[in-house]
């Protein structure tokens, strides 16, 4: 019990390094007037590259940054602790491949915030769960549906706002869904069946097999 709790508490180490590396990056734009906006992606252009790997730790304001805390602690926790032999590098491939993505569809303009991470991460544990038919993740892709089933709709142009970026967030659960899917022979796995152990037993033991003799044939030695 002591070491699942150490297991738990371990699963929250990075997740509140990356929002301490968000908020400190945020204060440093308030208190020191200055503007990050660079760091993001600018689809197609050269000045946009960057952003692949810094875009998630930019946010507009305060207000698109507390939307983005809750939701990133909790399913970069989830990550990290039902796949943890995986979820270093199964962020890292979701981090890099929802850039790409979103450099190659966004619409001009700077694309910034860790949502691209978010709907990555959700889309990733729910098709993965699915994937590996595995119970404890089953539940958990049910109740990521549950919490964050309405995301999908802010991936679509007709149903996002023009200041959000929706291709950043059809990147993001493209990115996921590869993810899980390439993923989906590592890390936990749905346990083999077993037959029942007396039952082999027995159908192996000599005592039970039909034997057939002639008693008119005499018995022969060699």
């Amino acid at each position: 019990m002591k070491l699942e709790i150490q297991k738990i508490l371990l699963a929250f180490a990075l997740p509140l390094l990356l929002l301490f590396i968000l908020y400190t990056l945020r204060t440093m734009e308030s208190v020191m007037n200055w503007d990050f906006i660079t760091w993001g992606i600018y689809p197609r252009e050269t000045k946009g590259i960057m952003g692949i790997f810094t875009s998630p730790l930019i946010h507009a304001d305060w207000g698109h940054l507390f939307a983005n805390t809750f939701p990133l602690l909790f399913l970069l926790w989830c990550l990290l602790y039902f796949y943890r032999d995986l979820g270093i590098g199964i962020l890292f491939f979701i981090w890099i491949v929802s850039g790409i993505l979103t450099f190659i569809i966004g619409k001009p303009g700077w694309h910034i915030g860790a949502s691209s991470i978010i709907y990555s991460l959700a889309f990733f544990l729910f098709f993965s769960g699915i994937l590996r038919k595995h119970v404890p993740l089953v539940a958990l892709s049910l109740l990521v549906t549950f919490l964050y089933g309405s995301l999908v709709w802010n991936m679509f142009p007709q149903f996002a706002s023009s200041t959000t970026s929706w291709e950043g967030h059809l990147g993001g659960a493209a990115a996921g869904i590869a993810a899980a899917i390439l993923f989906r022979h590592k890390g936990p796995q749905q346990p083999e069946l077993f037959i029942d152990e007396e039952e082999e037993d027995n159908s192996s033991h000599p005592e039970n097999e039909e034997v057939i003799t002639n008693p008119n044939q005499e018995k022969k030695n060699d």
